[in-house]
């Protein structure tokens, strides 16, 4: 694998970690408001915005979290894909 498609993996995966900690986040009290959860709504809040504008909540319940995962990684296997097509992989 080349190291270009080894760092996408990567910044995916952490990316994908950043948003499961910030949704697991909102159920501490004030652990958004904390310093790290301040840098984590930085990192995150505007990819998630974007599912947010599309998916209303359900009954309290925000699925856009779950949406914006499954499309990160959907796009990381196209990618992936593209470069075994153009024969960098």
């Amino acid at each position: 694998m080349t190291a270009v498609a080894l760092f996408l993996q990567n910044i995916v995966l952490i990316y994908s970690w950043a948003l499961i900690i910030y949704i697991l986040m909102s159920w501490f009290p004030g652990a958004r408001e904390s310093s790290f959860g301040q840098l984590l709504a930085g990192i995150t809040e505007p990819y998630l915005e974007i599912f947010r504008r599309i998916i209303p909540p359900l009954g309290g319940l925000d699925l856009s979290p779950i949406v914006a995962i499954f499309a990160l990684r959907l796009a990381l296997g196209g990618l992936l894909q593209v470069f075994r097509m153009v024969g960098l992989l």
